[in-house]
């Protein structure tokens, strides 16, 4: 027995070759780990829109984001242009919208043969929802409810604003009563669109309505009651254009700046008061009759580097877009005015904006602005324009898809 257990090779000691040779292959490999997960985490860290697998993440199926060299071009309009990347590219993947069957066919919205005038843009919305991807028959897959209003036709049948209110108040009743999903949130998920004043007046009848769902309205001065982190500022667009969009011409732009409208609101009167008569601010006090020559008016956005924009007392955001589109920067005058895709865009890179009392210095704020600063707010205006327009069927990033986008943003709030 002795013997037999003399015979026996030793146990291996911490310090054998086989030892050695293993503790080296977990050490090498375990360092090869190390340098790895370094490696991938530096790389996600640099290339944040990127997956470090060749799978890319759930939240980037089926949707394509923005380029590295197009944020790089728009960083300088965007708030955060691949915060807008990415979440843009999940509202396309996940947003959905239930429409709501329509009431009286006299009375509610029907697309237009013709998207013109200046509340094309309640037109277009209506059929744009109607012709993308967002739409869903399912409201149990709905993010949000769309309320199918139009006080536009009602008021152009003669409508009374009473009337208008009893239509809208029984109309959404119904709705109340028919579906459970109002009462779900209590109307926090839907939503309605109108682009006309009226529109605003006949529903503020309704508080239900105006307090509780989101309005996307083409009036976001504070004035009509409008709540910046609910509605959503729905750019007022005069669509077809008269002329192409302008860009790359600064050097044509010789005129200081231009406004010819009503006066119908005390800005406007003291803009026409105390600049009519300058020799480099084009200021008229009224608008500018076609008598005078065919286009005059757009023209002169073509020949001018800034475009004043005063609040006026009714819709008035079309002057906006216009100067977007024929490459005049906008001079918004006004005390409370929440612009369109404020929360995207950072208006301050493509526009001035200005108090009212700062009319009385309009002329030398204006000449104050180099012309690196100009040249730089003009390029900025310019890939701007493709959001200030509506198209059907809609296009990725047009006016349609942004004012999606603002939807898309309201409804992660909506906690009950």
């Amino acid at each position: 027995m002795t013997a037999a257990k003399s015979a026996q090779p030793p146990p291996p000691s911490s310090s054998s070759p086989i030892n050695l040779s293993l503790r080296g292959s977990l050490l090498a490999l375990a360092t090869l780990t190390l340098i790895s997960f370094t490696y991938l985490s530096l790389n996600s860290l640099h290339s944040p829109l990127q997956s470090s697998s060749s799978t890319p993440p759930p939240t980037l199926l089926s949707s394509k984001v923005l380029e590295e060299s197009d944020l790089e071009q728009l960083s300088d309009v965007y708030h955060s242009p691949e915060v807008f990347s990415l979440n843009y590219a999940e509202m396309e993947r996940r947003f959905k919208v239930y429409i709501y069957p329509d009431g009286d066919p006299n009375t509610f919205y029907q697309t237009p043969r013709k998207l013109t005038g200046k509340y094309a843009s309640e037109g277009y919305f209506f059929q744009n929802i109607r012709e993308s991807g967002f739409r869903t028959e399912d409201p149990d897959r709905a993010d949000l409810f769309f309320i199918p209003i139009s006080c536009h036709k009602m008021r152009g049948k003669g409508t009374s604003y009473e009337n208008m209110t009893v239509i809208v108040q029984n109309y959404v009743e119904s709705l109340i009563s028919k579906y459970p999903y109002w009462n779900r949130t209590l109307g926090a998920d839907h939503f309605f669109v109108t682009c006309h004043d009226v529109g605003v007046r006949a529903t503020e009848g309704l508080p239900l309505l105006v307090k509780n769902s989101i309005r996307v309205v083409c009036s976001p001065s504070y004035d009509v009651g409008f709540i910046p982190h609910k509605d959503v500022a729905l750019p007022q667009v005069l669509q077809p254009f008269a002329l192409p969009a302008g860009g790359n011409d600064v050097e044509n732009r010789t005129t200081l700046g231009f406004w010819a409208g009503h006066r119908n609101s005390k800005i406007r009167v003291i803009l026409a008061r105390v600049w009519e008569n300058d020799t480099e601010l084009d200021i008229a006090n009224n608008r500018i009759n076609r008598a005078t020559g065919h286009l005059v008016y757009q023209k002169k956005f073509y020949r001018t580097k800034f475009c004043i924009c005063p609040g006026g007392s009714q819709v008035n955001s079309a002057r906006i877009t216009d100067s977007i589109h024929y490459g005049c920067i906008p001079v918004i005058l006004s005390n409370y005015y929440d612009l369109p895709f404020n929360d995207i865009l950072d208006w301050r890179k493509f526009s001035v904006i200005l108090k009212e009392n700062d009319v009385y210095r309009l002329k030398q704020i204006l000449k104050d602005i180099s012309d690196l600063e100009f040249v730089a707010l003009h390029e900025n205006l310019v890939k701007v324009q493709k959001h200030f327009q509506w198209n059907s069927p809609p296009v990725k990033y047009d006016a349609f898809h942004l004012v999606m986008y603002d939807l898309w943003l309201r409804h992660h709030v909506i906690k009950y």
